[in-house]
């Protein structure tokens, strides 16, 4: 064994669902090798005043987007968005966010890139390119006939529109061959896109049925883009793991997920930020601004109908659409929208990584786990000073952030 360093004199949020308590960590080779008092080691981190909790995971970002004006996307030159993911990704590690999947954009070289250390980041499980039918969420085709706010596609991100099963089959494997360890599907319109309603479902059942099999084939899950009530209703029905948005569940949707063991991924700050950047002077649609503004309320009421019913939720933010940096602001949205604060952070630990298929390595401060580490200075449950109260990250027992304030 290693070098042991002790993590002393904070408390502990283990991500189990436990109280807070007064406890040392021990970490050695990456991993956690002792939870409990007076223990020691070779170097000693203090953490008087501050409680320990789990690396943070993110399950909705765009790590290649960087906000929603889309006259600054079309002017950038097309490399510009691996040098922001960059900064993207380590402006989300500094947070306390180590491990996030993202919903489309960033391919496997992005990925290698965090994995080999050539870039600081969380690690991530990617799904490259969105699946969308034609006229759908991933569809940006204008009635001038010019396609705008779409990826442009290259190798190793291909487009992602296919209509009918026999072309959802080769897609799927396409995406699979490109690198995508998470399937991400468009199951309903949405805000951003210009030519589809969020209250419209996308998609036929036996596309779907294809999409999930041949995801299961490969021992991948899917995610998907729902919005609209029949899109949530045909993706919990095909078997896909989780539903991003939900912004108009009702009583039937909930409890097919509840039924089907479906996880909701809320990001209830994405139509937030949509309004937000409007308001900072944002080159958007006036179409895109009145859905954003449309979805709002609806979008509080679902997520609050399905706290109450009890469906699984694990934390996701929709970063790309809002600032990266500013994931953190949905926490405090999840515990105005019905959970508690406990609560609130085991979704965005242990819950989490329950849905990623990570829970055997991350997600709580146990022994065997890989040593993610958060020190969060003060009380852990103040979500509106979070960021600023994180002073320090650790992933797999390496410091990788100061947080936002130098020292711990």
């Amino acid at each position: 064994m290693g070098k042991r360093t002790v993590f002393h004199g904070g408390q502990v949020f283990d991500g189990t669902g436990a109280a807070l308590a007064h406890a040392d960590v021990v970490v050695s080779d990456g991993r956690i090798v002792g939870v409990g008092s007076g223990l020691d080691g070779d170097d000693v981190v203090d953490c008087s005043g501050s409680t320990l909790v789990p690396g943070l995971f993110d399950c909705h970002v765009h790590v290649t987007s960087s906000g929603v004006d889309m006259m600054k996307r079309l002017t950038n030159p097309f490399s510009y968005q691996f040098y922001q993911a960059g900064a993207n990704l380590k402006a989300t590690l500094d947070l306390g966010i180590t491990t996030i999947r993202d919903a489309s954009g960033a391919d496997l070289g992005v990925q290698q890139a965090v994995e080999d250390g050539l870039i600081a980041g969380p690690r991530m499980q990617i799904s490259v390119t969105a699946i969308s039918q034609t006229g759908g969420h991933g569809d940006g085709w204008m009635p001038s006939g010019i396609t705008v706010g779409g990826r442009v596609s290259y190798p190793g991100r291909p487009s992602g529109i296919v209509d009918g099963p026999e072309e959802m089959r080769r897609k799927v494997r396409e995406l699979i061959r490109s690198g995508a360890n998470v399937l991400k599907v468009f199951t309903s319109g949405g805000v951003l896109s210009p030519r589809d309603n969020p209250r419209h479902g996308h998609f036929r059942d036996d596309e779907l049925e294809v999409l999930v099999a041949e995801a299961n084939a490969a021992g991948i899950y899917v995610m998907a883009h729902a919005q609209a009530t029949p899109g949530i209703k045909a993706a919990v029905r095909a078997g896909i793991r989780s539903i991003e948005h939900g912004v108009f569940l009702d009583e039937e949707a909930v409890e097919m997920m509840i039924e089907r063991g479906t996880w909701l991924v809320p990001t209830l700050i994405a139509p937030v930020s949509v309004i937000e950047s409007a308001e900072e002077g944002a080159a958007l649609q006036p179409a895109v601004l009145a859905k954003a503004r449309e979805v709002l309320a609806s979008h509080q009421e679902a997520f609050a109908l399905a706290v109450s019913a009890g469906v699984k939720i694990a934390m996701g933010t929709d970063s790309g659409v809002g600032p990266h940096g500013t994931n953190l602001r949905e926490l405090a949205l999840m515990k105005a929208g019905g959970m508690s604060a406990g609560d609130v952070l085991v979704a965005t630990t242990r819950s989490a990584a329950q849905l990623l298929g990570l829970d055997d390595e991350l997600g709580t401060i146990e022994e065997g786990k890989r040593a993610d580490l958060v020190i969060v200075r003060g009380d852990p449950f103040d979500f509106e000073h979070l960021k600023e109260n994180v002073a320090a990250v650790y992933k797999d027992g390496n410091l990788v952030s100061s947080g936002q304030r130098k020292g711990i």
